[in-house]
């Protein structure tokens, strides 16, 4: 399979988009959502026979897209009765900007970033097909960041609960950049900010557990593989950061989940997170030995784990709160 993947314009080979996702279950579309500070790729994820019970907003993490393994999130969630919307971010997949660089030009910073899309999920979310029921946000790794932005800037009564994938809250010691590089680079008065001359520290390789699904991963041709620029890792760090202090203003309902050999976002993130938030309703899951990627590296029968978890969690609140 990873070898048809390489050629194919899809990771399941050849067969027909419609073909592909009707056999999933899900009835898929495509569209550009114009924004003022660029267009974003934005896909949906219906269920085909299913009453739709609440609809939730996904996003992916760093040097990623919405298409490829992503959507297979996308797609439990929608086999589990929910409407999936999601969006490639600023700079990444079919969206536009400098691939993987977070800060937007002439505009700002990562939260102009997370705003983005945050108008495209709220577009979707107060249409009169989605406004009267329940509404979860979904972000995964880096995506965790941004996702967490996203509530930052919105009325704590639009989502009736968060879902955290391995966040990124806390970056670790081996990802963090070097202080002396950045200044370094600062004073070249941000002409260096869009070099893509940081160390990756192979993080691909300390995501993904199984070996076959790192194949397929590492063939997806939207897939940013280029060394991290200098200013999205400044902008990492401040953010992680400003999140950290920030921890406190989280009230909604949430679920963060972290495999204990993350290798990619601390597990830190998920349990500073549990500690410091203000939510009643809060769920830590931590996975004894799973790596940094839950659903879409790990050994199926290590992913199905989770997804029982967050299909659980999801049901039970969709039960408990209702309509948001």
């Amino acid at each position: 399979m990873a070898g048809e993947a390489a050629a194919a314009a899809n990771f399941w080979g050849d067969t027909p988009e419609e073909d592909y996702y009707r056999s999933q279950g899900v009835r898929n579309t495509k569209s550009y959502f114009d924004t003022p500070n660029g267009k974003l790729f934005t896909q949906s994820f219906l269920p085909l026979d299913k009453k739709v019970k609440a609809s939730v907003y996904m996003t992916h993490g760093y040097g990623s897209d919405t298409g490829w393994l992503f959507q297979k999130i996308c797609i439990n969630f929608s086999n589990w009765g929910y409407a999936v919307f999601a969006a490639d971010l600023l700079g990444h997949g079919r969206s536009e900007g400098l691939r993987c660089y977070l800060e937007v030009v002439n505009v700002g910073d990562m939260e102009k970033v997370a705003a983005t899309s945050l108008s495209f999920f709220k577009h979707v979310r107060n249409s009169d097909e989605y406004k009267d029921l329940p509404a979860f946000l979904f972000g995964e790794s880096m995506g965790g960041a941004a996702t967490m932005l996203m509530y930052f800037q919105s009325d704590p009564e639009t989502w009736t609960g968060l879902i955290f994938s391995a966040p990124l809250f806390v970056m670790p010691e081996n990802m963090k950049p070097s202080k002396v590089r950045l200044f370094m680079y600062g004073l070249l008065f941000g002409l260096a900010d869009t070099w893509a001359t940081m160390p990756d520290n192979k993080m691909v390789g300390k995501a993904i557990k199984d070996p076959e699904k790192l194949k397929i991963i590492a063939s997806n041709p939207r897939r940013y593989t280029g060394p991290p620029r200098v200013g999205t890792m400044r902008e990492l760090a401040r953010v992680c950061q400003y999140i950290q202090d920030n921890f406190s203003k989280v009230r909604a309902p949430f679920l963060t989940v972290h495999g204990t050999s993350d290798g990619v976002t601390c597990p830190t993130s998920s349990k500073l997170l549990y500690e410091k938030a203000s939510s009643v309703d809060k769920t830590l899951k931590l996975y004894d030995g799973m790596y940094h990627s839950l659903i879409q590296g790990e050994p199926d029968e290590n992913a199905d784990l989770v997804l029982k978890d967050m299909s659980e969690w999801i049901d039970e609140r969709v039960e408990r709160y209702g309509s948001k």
